[in-house]
């Protein structure tokens, strides 16, 4: 689970704002991640998403390759091929840096009608978020990427169609849900799916009897926030995020099979809490309205949750990952 753009302040706020209580406290493992990319001190969250999904240091900007241009393979992709279910599930587009650098290949995040095609190969069960006009209202090409989608046998409907409710989720077929025709409203304006979607994706996930499932999850929009300077958009996707851990570790918890890891690809806004009060009405400041260097938190929960102590490499997330998914099929 990636809160984009979450750092300790902005647990913090989220942790006052809600009478002094998150469910991220439930987590049983805390560590601390450096953040830098490849060529900035200051990463994207291209380069940020892809030291987790491909466990290398690469230019902010990048999807899944190194600075080189070399192509490295997804931790979703080594998951897929161990026979594992997979799914991502975000606030943003779908095309959008953080969730693309899971399965697309390229050296400019912008490009997000290429990203968009990427995703055909990806092999995903499970898919939730917006950007629904970069499949089938494109502008470099006639392709209708829906089509294709129903093609590769995933049911695909969006919010025009009907809202997110459990309900509309088949049991047999891949889901391909899109929340916004470009970037999902923010919490303040009513967006509320992501807790009801993390919780019927880990079912969903399950119940395809594959060898184990692997979700992404991302609260993306808490960057938005740290971007704007809006301290209340930050402390509302905050909390919205804790609710879909909530979700999760509830999961994990009956499951007793099931690893959960939240972190952040970096923090955004440089923010601080200069005042208030414990229950709220807290006094706040910026110090920029881009990312920042800091190092990045770093919660487990669940078997292998000890891994995941100390100070360490962004990319290492990725390597510890993918050890406990090489033990796992021992």
């Amino acid at each position: 689970m990636i809160g984009d753009g979450m750092g300790v302040a902005q647990i913090t706020a989220g942790l006052y704002e809600n009478n002094n209580r998150l469910e991220i406290e439930r987590c049983t493992m805390t560590g601390l991640h450096k953040s830098h990319a490849a060529d900035n001190l200051i990463t994207d969250s291209a380069a940020g998403a892809t030291a987790f999904s491909a466990g290398i240091k690469t230019n902010n900007g990048y999807l899944g390759l190194d600075p080189q241009g070399r192509k490295y393979e997804s931790i979703l992709r080594y998951a897929e091929m161990r026979g594992m279910s997979t799914g991502i599930i975000v606030t943003s587009t779908i095309v959008h840096a953080t969730p693309a650098a899971f399965y697309a290949y390229n050296t400019n995040r912008n490009n997000y009608e290429e990203i968009a095609s990427d995703i055909l190969d990806s092999g995903f069960d499970f898919v939730i978020g917006g950007g629904k006009k970069y499949f089938e209202r494109r502008t470099t090409d006639s392709i209708n990427l829906i089509d294709d989608l129903r093609k590769k046998g995933y049911f695909v409907t969006d919010y025009f169609e009907q809202e997110y409710q459990s309900w509309i989720i088949p049991d047999s077929k891949k889901i391909f849900y899109f929340t916004a025709d470009g970037d999902p409203l923010p919490v303040m304006s009513g967006r509320n799916y992501l807790p009801k979607a993390s919780k019927d994706g880990v079912e969903f996930l399950q119940k395809l009897d594959n060898k184990g499932f692997f979700l992404m999850i991302e609260g993306s929009q808490i960057d938005w926030g740290g971007h704007a300077n809006d301290s209340k958009y930050i402390i509302s996707e905050m909390l919205d995020f804790d609710k879909a851990i909530k979700e999760i570790i509830d999961f994990a918890e009956k499951d007793q099979q099931t690893l959960v890891v939240i972190t952040a690809d970096h923090e955004t806004g440089g923010y601080a809490i200069n005042g208030g009060h414990l229950f709220g009405n807290l006094k706040t400041s910026f110090t920029t309205t881009h990312h920042t260097a800091e190092l990045i938190p770093v919660f487990a929960y669940g078997p292998g949750a000890e891994l995941f102590s100390g100070i360490y490499e962004n990319t290492e997330i990725y390597h510890k990952l993918k050890k406990l998914l090489q033990e796992e099929k021992k």
